[in-house]
């Protein structure tokens, strides 16, 4: 996943794509190519590395041709390389595909497409979408298109071409962003404006389970089924800074707001068709091996380190597993009762962290199984484990991280689940009812995501103070330490994470007329405890924002003001609770006039002890 575009038009397809292509480098990216339609033949240009490796593999060549797409990769199946590049060719190269997203059932496909006798070039599950398409060819493109759209299941941006019907450029939203770029006799498509701004200002904007059919001189939009759609031109006003940002004043703000895509795409792939089972064919486990692990040790950094405290909770609820959560940094410096049958869990968003890399190493030169949770799939992280699983939340650019800890939650409630599934703890309804809520934990969302005018206007009243806190109980704390994190390092703010019940052995000294305190109660076995904390609070003149189950009424009568997010089970809340914190953080930022993506003295990854 990462940048798209795609082009049919008079000029030379090669460089409007090379150019948009360049102005899609601030996503991040492994890997690039494009492929053009050239007399009659698509050729490809792909390679691992940056655009200039690219440019320099075309060696100031030119691929004459009007048609073309274009393309640059974040690793997710398959690591990065000249074979895993996209765009992807089927047997004969007739055809050539450009995706971002996941393709769930690829294997699946790919079996069938093996036994059918094609042959593929990469590890890639973009891939078969080529090969299908040779497979059930119609004769053109667009219906051609339809069919093998019912054969597919996932999250998917995507942009066709072949030579068996020239003139012609397919594109197709499910889960991942696209537009469409209106020229005068010519037409573009992009998975980010940036790409096309250039060239015109005049866009589609696709919505989900769309389809275009695009030519030079016109764009037809449907349905997934083939129906005709009237959409609006959407005329952007942005400069090219505020495009690269979707629109959003900061890339804190947009990667916020892509956290609903960002958690369905970490799932996309990994539960069966049924709901009933959690599937991570990346483990490569020893028979036996879950059932034999006696202990885990969680070793993370940061905000990474705030995953593996809800993952602890979690793991050791649906496994009675032992599970410790160690801050890397320490850990590398200790020396930590393990046995043969120790799982060394390590998590890095860029899977490039000097002290988490450190434990890792010094854990398999001890013989201990590593598996890491990462979002980088050719990280040094990536490379080193045992075992990866891979958080699909695209590029982080903010440096206060946001998508990345939400997908890290994903994988480690997935983590759990194999895991009690394999050591017969947990039966299929558990299972199918746990996952149930996870799906649609992207739709509950976006629903607090709307709550943002609201939240924005705390943030402000807030930020006037110098200090702050944040209170929860059980796994609240953890997400209360996260809260925490988020807002000092881009408000600038003091802020601090207690235990509630830790109140009286301190903390209550700090509280003055007017401070403000952040409380988390959505642990509802100790829902009558939390509340009997805020009092104490409130009762020494703290100012009281309540996070809080919707429908919970009796916690209005003990605090200042509440912020209400959807019920769930209370092990995936913190997925939930996590995104007002996180833009109570940015406004407050905001408000303070912040460099919010840029935070002082701090770096995306901490690459150096």
């Amino acid at each position: 996943m990462c940048g798209i575009v795609g082009y049919i038009g008079p000029r030379n397809a090669q460089d409007v794509l090379l150019s948009g292509l360049a102005k899609l480098e601030y996503r991040g990216y492994d890997s690039a190519g494009i492929a053009i339609y050239d007399h009659g033949e698509v050729k490809l240009a792909k390679t691992v590395g940056r655009l200039a490796a690219l440019e320099a593999k075309l060696n100031g060549a030119t691929i004459s041709g009007n048609l073309g797409i274009g393309h640059t990769r974040w690793a997710t199946h398959g690591k990065p390389s000249d074979e895993n590049a996209h765009p992807h060719a089927g047997c004969a190269s007739d055809f050539a595909v450009v995706h971002n997203g996941i393709i769930e059932n690829y294997l699946a496909l790919k079996e069938k497409l093996l036994a059918s006798g094609h042959h593929f070039a990469s590890e890639t599950d973009t891939e078969i979408i080529a090969h299908l398409l040779e497979e059930l060819w119609t004769g053109d493109l667009f219906s051609t298109v339809l069919k093998v759209l019912e054969e597919i299941r996932g999250a998917y941006a995507l942009a066709i071409m072949t030579k068996n019907d020239p003139g012609k450029l397919v594109a197709v939203r499910k889960h991942s962003p696209l537009v469409i770029g209106l020229g005068d006799g010519e037409n573009f498509c992009a998975s980010d404006i940036p790409a096309i701004l250039e060239y015109t200002r005049d866009v589609l904007i696709m919505e989900e389970g769309e389809i275009a059919l695009i030519t030079e001189s016109s764009v037809e939009c449907f349905d997934l089924k083939g129906n005709s759609i009237e959409k609006k031109v959407f005329q952007v006003t942005w400069d090219p800074v505020a495009a690269e940002k979707g629109g959003y004043d900061h890339y804190m703000l947009k990667e916020i707001h892509e956290q609903p895509r960002a958690v369905r795409d970490t799932m996309s792939g990994r539960l069966s068709d049924d709901g009933r089972k959690v599937m991570l064919p990346e483990l490569k486990w020893p028979e036996g091996y879950a059932q034999a692990v006696d202990r885990i040790h969680i070793v993370a950094a940061g905000t990474s380190y705030h995953a593996g405290l809800v993952g602890k909770t979690v793991i050791e609820s649906l496994t009675r597993i032992p599970v410790d959560v160690e801050i890397a940094s320490e850990y590398r410096y200790r020396d930590p009762i393990v046995t043969d049958h120790t799982l060394m869990v390590v998590i890095s968003q860029s899977g490039e962290t000097a002290d988490t890399l450190a434990a890792l190493r010094n854990s398999k030169e001890r013989g201990i199984r590593v598996l890491a949770i990462t979002n980088v799939v050719g990280s040094s992280v990536a490379r080193e484990a045992n075992d990866v699983i891979v958080t699909w939340a695209g590029p982080e650019i903010s440096v206060a991280s946001t998508k990345a800890y939400t997908t890290q939650l994903i994988a480690l409630y997935l983590l759990a689940l194999y895991l009690g599934q394999e050591r017969g703890k947990l039966d299929d309804v558990f299972v199918n009812g746990f996952l149930k809520d996870m799906k649609e934990l992207p739709d509950k969302l976006d629903e607090i995501l709307e709550s943002s005018p609201w939240i924005e206007q705390t943030a402000k009243d807030f930020a006037v103070w110098d200090d702050a806190f944040f209170l929860g109980r059980g796994i609240d704390y953890a997400v209360a330490l996260e809260g925490a994190l988020k807002y000092k390092e881009i408000s600038y703010i003091h802020a601090e994470a207690y235990p509630a019940g830790e109140l009286k052995h301190g903390t209550l000294a700090l509280i003055v007329e007017g401070v403000p305190v952040i409380a988390l109660v959505t642990e509802d076995s100790l829902y009558e405890k939390s509340v009997s904390n805020i009092k104490e609070v409130k009762a020494r003149g703290a100012h009281v924002l309540a996070i809080a189950w919707a429908g919970d009424e009796e916690i209005g009568k003990s605090v200042d003001r509440v912020l209400y997010i959807p019920r769930t089970r209370t092990a995936l809340a913190p997925v939930l609770m996590v995104a007002p914190l996180q833009l109570l953080a940015y406004y407050a930022s905001v408000a303070r006039g912040n460099d919010v993506d840029k935070p002082r003295n701090l770096a995306k990854s901490v690459t150096v002890e």
